[in-house]
């Protein structure tokens, strides 16, 4: 290595953290150790070093490269959002922990002199760059090359049409970041929207002073309806919902999968177990005990996943359109699927008494849960029935019914029995076991919200979460056995930063986290069980939640923490993802089960792009649907202002605090300048807002009652009013001229909160 001669004594931890940033590779122990001259005996002081770096947060260890806490990975996904004053391209990270690493990182974009126009990206636009560290130029530390163009921009803004006498309109925005940024459109180029249309234009000038004029590109409908809510998003972010004519004409021409070729499993009982209004069912579940007299108390679990990749080849339209989808995306009124319905809810539904083609993972665990054994096979099955969760608890609960009764004894009971198997093992992982509970929202035939409701956690659900879970593991453990590439699901440990700040949070609540040594999933556990059953149980969750890292896909493993689980892929849902799709065909390839299999030219590079690609997918579908269910339950409410409710403080920010409404789990916000006759400042470590004055403090999850002042069901925005008084945490006073009180109030209004309110909730202590 230039710069560094060997040494027979150990480097310092500055020449490690010297090393290190001068490494643009793969940086070990193997090569730190190579680099300064160290022998065998010497590495196990050197690995001491090293942790002792990772606790500190010096360097975090990430998919086995240890590097700089806040510094690029060598393939980033990337908006670009400016130029310079000599016009290069100035992007950002596109999936950045601001909580975490700080201010994201700027990357110069490097265009070739003889790059394509298709080639180079504009502002707006997303890539795949390959970055590289070349020092702080401009404070520009990182230069980034196009590997591929995501999405380029399109000069599209979404809002609600307002016509003006003269012919033409304004556009309001429905985008939170552009509320009172109205685009002039002008007459004739309205194309007869009417007052009141969800519209989608074209920004054709950008004037130096005043608005901004637009031309109408698509009506999508009125908003007066809730059925416009999902559109909204779906045009947002840009998430295709429409299947080119090529991908359909594809899609039609297939036909069902033929025995030849595969095993004939049409006589194992499998069977689906879905939610009751499930569309399609892409994966079968059947048990049975071990009758090997070596494995007693064992099961022999098959887990059947629809063969996808018979259909959907590598190349082919379909499998050009999944990949840019990256997954269905699931809204209460409508499913925007990965693939067209002929391929998702017909040629690979499993649907009983058909034919269907499956690729098949048949495990054996011992009694306590741990897998003996696991072989693929590529099958023909034919399912024995469609159950929903309620059904089978009910049947093991004792109320069959027409369906269940005859599968109770052979096909049930072996399931539950296994699944008790598995229990033992997960008991042992200690996964992370958080207890958030999840709303659904119902509708009604116009597409109104009818109810919200909170579905209960049947052991139903954990069984085929449990099998899932098995058959994922299964499927990475095969792909690596036959060195053929895989796209991992991975999930890291917790930042040290985010650790620190958990830490600190807990000390205000009297409760404590470990401060030496890595902590794992079964650390958060214990923490959440002694919240457990107090009134600060919500909180804890969600607090714990946050500190988490955010699960993504990867070609390279680095485990999955809140599994605890060492490598992990997703296998079980072909239909809806495509990072599943990949896993199947690399089974395929692997195994050499036949066509459809992952292409030769197919390495670790070029997955991981994909997985860079459809992470980003998730990331989209999952702010897109968040964003829907807002909308929802603010056109529910918006006939509801002056109601009160009782909720609990979901978020705290300096701008104010965020309220959970407890009967329709709906976010609204009370703005700092709203909250009593005090100044209130951020608390970061106690996720709280304290009065300087007075000490009052409002802090996450402190119950509270609010009263609904506003509702804008197009942006999904609530505003609430505070009614609760907030828990006085100090009586000492601070020094003159620290407290200050809002102009914006009568002092009056100060009176008027002393005592408490009938209804009022306070913190207990």
């Amino acid at each position: 290595m230039v710069g560094h001669r060997p040494q027979k004594t150990l480097p310092s931890k500055e020449d490690i953290l010297g090393f290190i940033a001068t490494q643009s590779g793969k940086v070990g122990t193997r090569e730190i150790a190579r680099a300064f001259g160290l022998k065998n005996a010497d590495r196990a002081e050197l690995k001491a070093m090293l942790r002792e770096l990772e606790d500190d947060g010096r360097v975090d260890r990430k998919r086995k490269k240890l590097h700089h806490p806040g510094m690029l990975p060598d393939m980033v996904l990337a908006e670009v959002t400016t130029r310079d004053r000599d016009g290069e391209l100035i992007a950002v990270p596109a999936d950045w922990d601001t909580d975490t690493n700080g201010e994201a990182p700027r990357i110069r974009i490097h265009v070739p002199r003889r790059a394509r126009p298709g080639e180079i990206p504009g502002v707006g636009d997303r890539a795949l760059l390959r970055t590289e560290d070349v020092g702080a130029e401009d404070g520009i530390r990182y230069r980034g090359r196009v590997v591929k163009l995501i999405g380029q921009a399109r000069n599209r803004v979404i809002g609600v049409f307002r016509a003006l006498p003269d012919g033409g309109g304004r556009l309001v925005p429905i985008e939170k970041k552009n509320v009172g940024r109205e685009l002039a459109i002008p007459s004739g180029r309205t194309l007869d929207a009417q007052d009141g249309d969800l519209i989608a234009v074209e920004v054709q000038r950008h004037g130096r002073f005043g608005t901004t004029s637009a031309q109408v590109k698509e009506r999508l409908g009125s908003v007066a309806t809730e059925k416009a809510v999902s559109m909204i998003a779906l045009h947002v972010h840009g998430i295709p919902h429409v299947f080119p004519r090529e991908v359909l004409r594809e899609a039609e021409t297939a036909r069902p999968a033929a025995l030849t070729g595969r095993e004939d499993w049409r006589d194992v009982p499998l069977v689906t177990i879905d939610p009751v209004d499930a569309k399609d069912h892409d994966d079968a579940v059947f048990a049975r005990p071990d009758t090997d007299p070596k494995n007693p108390g064992g099961f022999v679990i098959d887990v059947a996943i629809a063969d996808v990749a018979h259909y959907v080849r590598p190349g082919s339209a379909l499998d050009r359109e999944a990949a840019l989808r990256g997954n269905s995306v699931y809204f209460p009124d409508r499913v925007v699927p990965m693939l067209p319905e002929r391929i998702s809810n017909e040629l690979c539904s499993l649907k009983p008494g058909e034919d269907r083609a499956a690729l098949a993972v048949r495990m054996v665990i011992d009694a306590t849960g741990h897998m003996r054994s696991h072989v693929f096979h590529r099958i023909l099955m034919r399912s024995a029935a469609k159950l929903n969760y309620a059904q089978v608890q009910a049947a093991i609960d004792g109320r069959t019914d027409a369906t269940t009764a005859p599968l109770l004894h052979m096909v049930l009971a072996p399931l539950y029995a296994a699944y008790g198997a598995l229990q033992k093992a997960r008991s042992e992982r200690e996964p992370l076991d958080l207890d958030l509970p999840e709303r659904k929202i119902l509708l009604k035939a116009d597409g109104s919200v009818d109810r919200i409701v909170t579905p209960p956690r049947l052991d139903a659900h954990r069984l085929i979460e449990e099998f899932m879970i098995l058959a994922n593991v299964a499927a990475a453990e095969t792909l690596e056995k036959v060195r053929t590439p895989l796209i991992y699901r991975v999930h890291d440990q917790p930042s040290m930063d985010k650790l620190e700040a958990l830490r600190e949070f807990l000390a205000s609540i009297d409760m404590s986290l470990p401060k030496t040594g890595a902590l794992r999933a079964a650390g958060f556990n214990r923490i959440l069980a002694k919240a457990k059953g107090r009134d600060v149980e919500i909180l804890v969750n969600e607090v714990v939640l946050r500190s988490q890292a955010q699960a993504e896909y990867a070609s390279e493993n680095y485990g999955h923490f809140g599994l605890n689980l060492r490598r992990y892929a997703h296998f079980t849902s072909p239909i809806r993802r495509y990072a599943d799709l990949v896993v199947h065909r690399g089974l395929i390839r692997g195994l050499r089960l036949g066509d459809g299999g992952l292409p030769d030219g197919v390495d670790l590079l070029s997955l991981g792009e994909v997985a860079a690609k459809i992470s980003a997918a998730e990331r989209r579908a999952m702010a897109a649907e968040r964003e829907t269910v807002d909308r929802l339950i603010a056109h529910f409410l918006a006939d509801r202002i002056g109601a009160s409710f009782e909720g609990r403080i979901s978020g705290v920010t300096r701008a104010g605090l965020f309220v959970k409404l407890d009967d329709t789990g709906a976010d609204g916000f009370i703005p700092a300048s709203k909250i009593g006759n005090d100044y209130f400042r951020h608390h970061e470590g106690k996720h709280a807002l304290i009065g300087d004055k007075t000490g009052e403090t409002y802090r996450l999850g402190d119950r509270v009652s609010v009263r609904l002042v506003e509702a804008a069901p197009i942006a999904g925005a609530l505003r609430f009013e505070l009614l609760s008084e907030g828990t006085i945490t100090r009586t000492d006073k601070r020094r003159p001229g620290r407290a200050k009180h809002k102009p914006s109030e009568p002092k009056e209004k100060r009176s008027n909160r002393v005592g408490k309110r009938p209804g009022t909730a306070r913190r207990k202590r």
